[in-house]
């Protein structure tokens, strides 16, 4: 088994991203390198590049989410980008999903071990919870999917004119344009392409944003969503 190498000490930027929260911040990031890395959530040639290409690439998705709203980290993994965001944003709440039990007692660790109030693990998938979380205005996923597939799991959670904003690389503008159709019929309404963390990260981060109208998942969503929620109003009538 390859060893881990040595966690670099924090950037300078970090302590300006992160402020009150610096301290919480390197202990996730000692939490990766050490617990991340022998769980198999994090690959040992990461630690390195911990801070630069994972938390404060991740971090400054918060430059773009709205104050006060609520979001939901698809295919949270370790963590990216909903630890990041939440430690520098106790103005969201944020659940973190993920399907892999490993990963959620990870992430229950982190959550309980750095305060995190606002953070709430959820065990499933995307296509499983819905109405049994309620719907949110921000979906938030990183190195998760090809776009088209990441936004029928992603899509479908929101509120109506929510948005899913995809941390993405080189490929974005490609992804984008391919999944143009796909999209559409999920109810996307607008999409984008933003670059975030000037002065913080180089190369840029870049996200995708894709808006919704009133109906998020389009036509085929509705139903299934009207359903779920007859379904929680039922078994709330019965508790």
């Amino acid at each position: 088994m390859t060893e881990a190498a040595e966690l670099p000490p924090a950037p300078e930027q970090a302590r300006e991203v992160f402020g009150d929260r610096f301290v919480d911040a390197v202990r996730y990031a000692e939490l990766l390198a050490e617990a991340g890395v022998k769980r198999g959530l994090i690959g040992p040639r990461e630690v390195p590049r911990l801070w630069e290409r994972h938390l404060l690439n991740c971090a400054v998705l918060s430059e773009v989410v709205p104050e006060g709203v609520t979001v939901c980290d698809v295919g949270s993994g370790a963590g990216l980008p909903g630890i990041p965001l939440a430690l520098v944003r106790e103005d969201l709440k944020i659940t973190l999903l993920e399907p892999l039990l490993r990963r959620t007692n990870f992430l229950t660790e982190v959550v309980e071990l750095l305060g995190l109030d606002h953070v709430t693990v959820v065990r499933g998938r995307a296509e499983e919870v819905m109405g049994t979380i309620t719907p949110v205005h921000v979906v938030t996923a990183r190195a998760v999917a090809p776009l088209d597939r990441l936004a029928t799991w992603g899509i479908p959670l929101l509120r109506p004119y929510g948005e899913m904003l995809a941390l993405k690389g080189d490929t974005a503008e490609e992804e984008l344009k391919s999944s143009a159709t796909a999209l559409s019929k999920l109810g996307a309404v607008k999409t984008s392409i933003l670059h975030v963390g000037e002065g913080v990260v180089d190369p840029l981060s870049t996200v995708v944003r894709v808006e919704v109208g009133e109906s998020p998942g389009g036509v085929r969503f509705a139903a299934k969503r009207a359903k779920a929620a007859r379904t929680g109003r039922a078994r709330r009538r019965r508790g």
